[in-house]
């Protein structure tokens, strides 16, 4: 994702004299979040490249979006706002919400994982004034946290990504009308990942990759995005930091030992690529995640 500052719904809140930002924080793995302040005022989004999931923390009952007067906001109604959506909302009275940011990338990459399914027949559906306790309570306990702090930032990582997932697995539907041109057949995509699983502990070069499908790594790479959303090594990098993240939280590995089994070559290496993806050391998300 984009620095917090560069996403357009970001913008548009920051750009507003009556919006007030309590906290920010670039939470890595494409996702950010934001608390948000403001009152008496109108915002607009315009195709933002960004997808944002929102929650009302408090107030809201005199906010409403322009085209849909009817309906009202309430504390802990939520809201989806995909990438190249477009939206304006009227905010009568107080308000504060909650802000979660996720990159194209993200999404498709949940896609995969969790739906097994190509990212580009897929859409996130716009909703505006959901109900859904769960989600809800996320948001609130994402808030409560001090997103300054190391051990804090990993939590409300986990909180963010589970706000992901429960949308990716609840409110994704499949676009209609879609011909599809170019990308991997199914078969191959679902080999892709089965290889890829298996090989996380191996160096996997893209010709492999490519050899499996007949394909040259050119055409190859090509595909693999049309399909996936994202280049190939930006998935097998996504696929052995959810590993890594796996073995710190259930299991006694070294560090080292955690390493090899992910595909790194040493501890080090490892550690450099654990902390620009997650934000803390593999040792201090271990920390967080071990029980006292």
């Amino acid at each position: 994702m984009h620095t917090l500052h560069t996403l357009q719904v970001f913008q548009a809140m920051g750009s507003s004299p009556n919006a007030r930002l309590e906290h920010c924080a670039e939470l890595g793995d494409g996702m950010a979040a934001a608390l948000w302040s403001n009152h008496h005022d109108a915002r607009t989004y315009e195709a933002p490249t960004h997808h944002t999931l929102s929650c009302y923390i408090s107030g809201g009952t005199g906010t409403f979006r322009r085209e849909k007067p009817g309906a009202k906001g309430a504390p802990g109604k939520l809201c989806v706002l995909p990438a190249e959506h477009q939206s304006s909302w009227i905010i009568n009275g107080e308000i504060r919400l909650a802000h979660v940011y996720v990159s194209q990338e993200q999404f498709a990459l949940g896609c995969i994982t969790l739906l097994d399914r190509e990212p580009r027949t897929l859409h996130l559906r716009e909703l505006t004034f959901q109900e859904d306790e769960q989600q809800s309570l996320r948001f609130h306990q994402l808030i409560k946290m001090n997103w300054s702090e190391p051990g804090e930032r990993l939590l409300t990582s986990t909180l963010a990504s589970a706000l992901l997932d429960h949308a990716v697995l609840n409110q994704v539907g499949m676009r209609g009308g879609l011909q599809l041109k170019g990308g991997l057949a199914a078969h191959q995509r679902r080999q892709l990942v089965e290889r890829i699983e298996h090989s996380l502990a191996e160096p996997i070069s893209i010709g492999q990759l490519a050899a499996q499908c007949a394909l040259s790594p050119y055409h190859f790479a090509r595909m693999f995005r049309e399909s996936f959303g994202v280049p190939p090594h930006q998935y097998v990098l996504a696929r052995r930091m959810a590993r890594a993240r796996d073995c710190l939280r259930n299991s006694s590995l070294a560090l080292g030992d955690i390493a090899l089994a992910c595909g790194f070559a040493s501890a080090s290496h490892f550690t450099n690529r654990f902390k620009q993806s997650v934000g803390a050391t593999p040792g201090e998300y271990r920390a967080v995640f071990t029980p006292l």
